[in-house]
């Protein structure tokens, strides 16, 4: 039976500024990998934790039908959010703790649409330290953030 896992990151050039977002999605069978497939996109003025949100709803969203699957991040914020933070904003009305609006709230509600038909493991992995997985997804998120910076750079 093939195991899905995606890989996923965003980038930011300023914060807020142009930025980013990648997806690795890869099925793999053992030590096989059977498909790969890769998403990026970005936005002209955004912030970092947003495009880190936008990485994870998209490789969601790009699932046919509802799956089993381990998403890694290298986002404490993403990972957060949705393992601990999510179900206490819901119920304050997507209000924090101290009553204050839960940032991105949009992109929040969005996940959370999009991550409900599935069964996911979230897990952290610190970023920039190596792991083939998110180096990709950063470069990915780096290509979806060059249309938007001047002179396309990335």
């Amino acid at each position: 039976m093939a195991e899905l896992t995606i890989y996923t990151d965003g980038a930011c050039s300023g914060n807020p500024g142009p930025g980013g977002w990648g997806a690795l999605l890869v099925a793999t069978n053992g030590d096989i990998t059977l498909k790969e497939r890769t998403l990026c996109g970005g936005a002209a003025d955004t912030t970092n934790n947003r495009m880190e949100l936008m990485a994870a709803i998209a490789a969601l969203n790009a699932l046919d039908r509802p799956s089993t699957l381990t998403l890694i991040t290298d986002s404490a914020y993403v990972k957060g959010g949705i393992t601990s933070w999510m179900q206490g904003w819901k119920r304050n009305g997507w209000k924090t703790s101290a009553r204050k609006p839960v940032k991105n709230v949009d992109l929040w509600e969005q996940l959370d649409e999009a991550q409900a038909r599935h069964s996911i493991s979230w897990e952290w992995i610190k970023g920039h330290a190596g792991h083939w997985g998110n180096e990709r997804a950063d470069e990915l998120a780096r290509e979806g953030m060059a249309p938007f910076k001047p002179n396309g750079k990335k």
